[in-house]
């Protein structure tokens, strides 16, 4: 009994000694590591988009996480910020608490908001794998990127004539992250553009014989130069800093807003201090509890990540909860991931796929239908999983998906400015249109319906109409 009481105090010695480790990520990890005096600076008041994870060092979910997170940072690097917040450490627990931190690991993506310093924070409630996560921050990353057409140009180039322009000439018809995040970085130094090959009086003014080309005009009356090395960010960001340079991040001191005027992470209620406190330690508690009564295994476990909804949250502020939040429905936001999951001739099932407008302003909210149908979609989607009712998925495709443009000509749908919903399978060979001009929940569910039980006429697809998968291992570090 004594050599039984021995093992497990030495079993419970050694778990606390292996969670009680300063960080899981080591100074060589290329994930940036954030605390509550770092964050204001490096994350809330960034142009740039970031996830952020909240973790403990203890939490065996997070631990499993790792090379996966780190993965990440290293998809990311130079596209957005990718980092952690060790909230085991005391000065830490503060700021977990009050971006509503319930369980390990919580992965939350934070945007720039409107107002310096007033980010947008949403929980991350994808899979857990890096082209999941690499995909909902690229997503997120804002579009600062001005989408030309010939009768545009004029206008474009008159307006702020001694302001730097960079104008990238190119074949697609949609943004890619790179040039999204080169905009950032030039953020009101350099006014960034992007011109289609079908523009053609564009094309002529500028002899652009070849796409992509960058060209970039420094102002007044210096001559354009056009960039010809590798279409890379790291090697275009020096191109352009041959004329002016990137705006630093994180900014200079002497451009932060005064203490007074500066969002405070360390001030929340004390309420929702002391329940993440008390949350945390009950946590790890456990843990070790079930180290010792595992004996020589260890076993990791916690609950769930938080699925708080995390609106425009003022850092001086307690974040708003909203009970029994409706989640989002999922975008597929590359052409790998849209054919991977619904398009596939071979694997491919019914899918219900919302193809949103474009608009020139990439960061402008969705128009009213749109949003709503979204709103609806969700709704319908979250009613079928609680009553644990089969149905086929709903997706929302972003205009910036590049296979889009694609899909609307092929299929004959509506053109890229309105929102089209489809019911499509490739593998049976059939589409369904959703032909109501309402989006109201009562309205898409009767469509929703219609398609689980076979009703109504479908469409036949031929089999040339068919998006083929593109190369595997596509990423996003080439415009």
């Amino acid at each position: 009994m004594a050599c039984t009481q021995s093992l497990l105090a030495l079993t419970v010695l050694a778990f606390l000694s292996f969670v009680n480790a300063d960080t899981i990520y080591t100074k060589k990890s290329p994930v940036l590591q954030v605390d509550s005096k770092s964050y204001d600076n490096l994350i809330a008041g960034s142009n740039h988009t970031s996830i952020v994870e909240f973790y403990a060092p203890w939490c065996g979910h997070c631990q499993n996480l790792k090379p996966t997170y780190e993965e990440v940072a290293k998809s990311l690097a130079g596209l957005a910020k990718v980092a952690a917040v060790n909230c085991d450490e005391d000065s830490n627990k503060p700021l977990c608490g009050q971006m509503g931190v319930q369980g390990f690991p919580t992965l939350k993506i934070i945007k720039p908001g409107s107002k310096p310093g007033r980010p947008i924070v949403e929980d991350y409630q994808g899979p857990r794998n890096v082209k999941g996560i690499v995909g909902a921050v690229v997503d997120k990353i804002p579009n600062h990127v001005k989408r030309l057409q010939d009768k545009d140009l004029d206008g474009w180039l008159s307006t702020s004539n001694e302001t730097t322009k960079a104008i990238l000439f190119t074949e697609k018809g949609t943004t890619s992250a790179i040039l999204r995040a080169i905009a950032i970085d030039f953020l009101g130094k350099i006014n960034v553009a992007q011109i289609r090959n079908k523009e053609t009086a564009a094309v002529e003014m500028f002899g652009i014989s070849t796409f992509p080309t960058l060209v970039l005009l420094p102002g007044g009356a210096k001559d354009s130069l056009v960039y010809d090395g590798e279409m890379k960010k790291e090697p275009i960001v020096t191109f352009l800093s041959q004329i002016v340079p990137p705006n630093p991040d994180p900014a200079p001191e002497s451009t932060k807003a005064s203490s007074s005027q500066r969002p405070k992470a360390t001030r929340p209620s004390s309420s929702s201090s002391s329940a993440f406190s008390e949350a945390s330690a009950s946590h790890k508690s456990a843990e070790a509890s079930e180290a010792a009564a595992s004996g020589s295994t260890i076993v990791l476990e916690d609950f769930d990540a938080s699925e708080s909804p995390m609106p425009i949250v003022p850092l001086s502020e307690t974040p708003i909860t909203v009970p029994d939040s409706t989640p989002p429905l999922p975008s597929l936001v590359t052409a790998i991931d849209l054919i991977a999951t619904c398009l596939d001739l071979k694997t491919g099932g019914t899918c219900l796929l919302a193809l949103l407008p474009s608009q020139a302003d990439a960061d402008a909210t969705l128009p009213e239908p749109a949003a709503q149908a979204l709103k609806s979609l969700a709704l319908i989607a979250e009613k079928h999983v609680k009553r644990k009712a089969k149905l086929f998925p709903f997706y929302a495709v972003p205009a910036e998906n590049e296979a889009t443009e694609t899909i609307r000509t092929k299929f004959g749908l509506k053109p890229e400015t309105e929102l089209e919903i489809i019911a499509v399978n490739t593998k049976r060979g059939w589409l369904r249109r959703y032909k109501g001009e309402n989006t109201d929940i009562v309205s898409i569910e009767s469509f929703v319906d219609e398609v689980k039980l076979g009703d109504g006429k479908k469409e036949s697809l031929d089999e040339n109409v068919i998006l083929q998968p593109a190369e595997k291992g596509a990423d996003h570090d080439e415009l």
